[in-house]
């Protein structure tokens, strides 16, 4: 027996996700949308659909009232929520108990206690759980910030009480800094969470960020009594204080570290008394001492890594636990098997800053879904808008191998197979991050991106044999094309020539190189000289497909062509990175030397936002002076908050 109808209040892949459960488990599903949200993936897989306000998540899928009328109107018997809780919201679902609706999830108690960081950290160290040493109250004002952060040492970290996903979070490293992020953490608090509390603690430098997940199934306490902790999962590649790619297990810790992190994770979510599904995170420093960080008390984004390793779905196990059913496994029943890794993909430019947001349409999108043991979660699809107003995620890819190497292998060609267009997005970073020799060794931490790439992300660097690989393929498909529009329905048009060509001779412009490339032609593969070297380069040459397998000289790569026009300007995506080449006929390429090049546009005097998002701000007026690195105005995008300076000196 379970329930009827369930009321899913979020949206995007996590909505998806619970619907996908629902379905399996023979439960009718309402799904609630903002305005602009009407067309979104969830909508159209859920059985009923409402919408409850304008785009704001303030005003649709935190609008309480709204949300509690769709649940009297549809007769919902459950309520499935992961967005951010408001306590008078679980208030109304407190209420609604009487009229027979249960709540997905923890009571409000265990909600409202580890929701509030300030709370949680007491009652862990009443737990007897590892906490960091920090000032337990909250922090009234910005001098007050400055005084603890100074009883503290710096480097501090500043968050937000109710804070979550790296929102309000600043690491200030003297007075100044504690300023500002007091500031921005608390506008940022108010603006996602509706509570702009804060707290400071040590910041632990260069730390892993470990978690534990718990939940009626994990490390969860259900009405029965018993707990379980399902193995830990690794997160820490990040940026901004957010993850960007997850794997399960560890490869740092040890049996007895698992152990006793995971022993003090059931202890944390009985002291609560934590019925459901959720996660304990713990940062862990180089000897493997851990540090109680905060408890999710929700299904974490990264969830389907630790269901790779344990098969086991989390959200059928809290739908099990809400409904009064104990837990079907033992502790000892809880296995590693295999190896999980999951790769945020967002919507974001990750040569400006590791990942500014980007918004538009997709225009084209495939996912990878022909790679074996691959799992995408999404909530888009071709045609759908990523706009300022949410999260700018695509969509989790996660890849399962019977060990981490093949894991890796996988999501290197999954990525590779990823097809997005009509917005930035982060392919790139993500693959180099999983081949490079650090990460694939297991030397991470949360410094890792900023350690690795100190002077910020620049796409994949070419060797000499990448650069002739990639000078060869793009040669070959100049060619390809040139012979394809020769072609009329198959049939050669009438030949303007009489002799049928075989060999080309060419000018690729690759960065800062011209290359001189020769081409020919024998069946389906091509010769190509590059640097005074041969390569064979053989495909199917199928130029309507956005994605072609190329093998050169024995080499399979799998690459796209983003764009190309008539000036003979393309871009190719090749080992994750875009590059753009110019290719031409060696005529033309000694031609092109009296072309005019159209100068660049002066922008010093300019303050241009670097990302799309809402003036919250602005600081000076016009006929003001202001200095090189004075804050101008402050952007907020996609719940995060950017202070923008003057590049120079100089009159508004």
């Amino acid at each position: 027996q379970t329930f009827e109808k369930l009321l899913i209040a979020n949206r995007g892949e996590i909505a998806c996700r619970v619907i996908k459960t629902c379905k399996k488990m023979g439960i009718k599903t309402v799904a609630i949308h903002s305005d602009v949200d009407a067309n979104a993936v969830h909508v159209k897989m859920a059985d009923e659909a409402v919408c409850v306000g304008p785009a704001p998540t303030s005003k649709s899928y935190l609008n309480m009232d709204a949300i509690m009328e769709v649940i009297r109107k549809t007769g919902a018997q459950a309520v499935s929520l992961n967005v951010s809780i408001c306590c008078s919201f679980l208030s109304s679902l407190s209420l609604q108990a009487s009229e027979g609706v249960t709540f997905i999830g923890p009571d409000t108690h265990a909600i409202q206690a580890m929701g509030d960081k300030i709370e949680s950290k007491l009652l862990a160290k009443n737990a007897k759980v590892n906490t960091i040493p920090g000032f337990d109250g909250v922090v009234k004002d910005a001098d007050e910030a400055v005084r603890i952060a100074r009883e503290i040492g710096y480097p501090v970290m500043i968050k937000a009480s109710a804070g979550g996903g790296g929102k309000g979070m600043r690491i200030a490293w003297d007075d100044e800094e504690t300023r500002e992020g007091f500031r921005f953490s608390s506008q940022e608090a108010a603006s996602s969470f509706g509570d702009d509390r804060l707290l400071i603690e040590k910041f632990i430098d260069n730390p892993r960020h470990i978690e534990i997940q718990v939940c009626t199934l994990i490390i969860a306490t259900n009405k029965h009594g018993n707990a379980l902790w399902l193995n830990e999962r690794e997160c820490s590649i990040q940026r901004r204080n957010q993850k960007v790619v997850e794997e399960a297990p560890s490869t740092f810790l040890d049996p007895e570290t698992r152990k006793a992190m995971g022993e003090q994770a059931v202890a944390l979510a009985k002291a609560v008394k934590y019925s459901s599904a959720g996660t304990v995170e713990f940062l862990v420093d180089s000897s493997k001492n851990f540090y109680f960080l905060e408890m999710n008390t929700r299904l974490q984004v990264e969830h389907p890594v630790t269901e790779c390793i344990t098969g086991l779905d989390l959200v059928q196990e809290m739908i099990r636990v809400a409904k009064g059913y104990p837990l079907r496994h033992k502790q000892a029943d809880i296995p590693i098997n295999g190896w999980a890794v999951e790769c945020r993909v967002y919507a974001e430019d990750p040569y400006k800053s590791f990942g500014l947001p980007s918004i538009g349409k997709l225009s084209q999108y495939q996912e990878p879904l022909h790679v074996p043991s691959v799992r995408v979660d999404s909530g888009i699809q071709q045609g759908s808008d990523i706009s300022i107003y949410y999260d700018p995620m695509i969509s989790k890819l996660i890849t399962y191998g019977s060990n981490r190497a093949e894991a890796l292998k996988r999501m290197e060609e999954a990525l590779d197979n990823y097809v997005i267009r009509g917005v930035a997005h982060n392919i790139s970073l993500l693959r180099e991050v999983i081949v490079h020799p650090r990460f694939v060794q297991g030397d991470i931490s949360t410094k890792f991106l900023p350690e690795v790439y100190p002077d910020g992300f620049k796409g994949h660097k070419l060797t000499d044999l990448e650069r002739r690989q990639l000078l060869a393929t793009a040669a070959s498909l100049y060619v390809a094309e040139q012979l394809r529009s020769q072609q009329f329905l198959g049939t050669p048009r009438i030949p303007i020539t009489k002799s049928k060509r075989s060999s080309w001779e060419l000018s690729v412009h690759l960065g800062d190189g011209i290359y001189p490339v020769a081409v020919s032609k024998h069946g389906s593969s091509f010769s190509v000289e590059v640097d005074g070297m041969k390569l064979n380069v053989t495909s199917e040459w199928n130029l309507a497909s956005p994605l072609l397998s190329v093998t050169i000289d024995g080499t399979q790569r799998t690459i796209q062509r983003i764009s190309r026009n008539a000036s003979g300007e393309t871009s190719i995506q090749f080992l994750g990175t875009v590059y753009k080449l110019q290719i031409l006929t060696k005529v033309a390429a000694e031609l092109s030397k009296y072309m005019p090049e159209k100068a660049a546009e002066d922008t010093s005097s300019i303050l241009r936002s670097p990302m799309p998002g809402t003036v919250v701000a602005v600081s000076v007026k016009p006929g003001d002076m202001v200095s090189e690195g004075q804050e101008i105005c402050v952007i907020e995008a996609m719940k995060m908050q950017n202070s923008m300076i003057a590049a120079k000196t100089g009159k508004v």
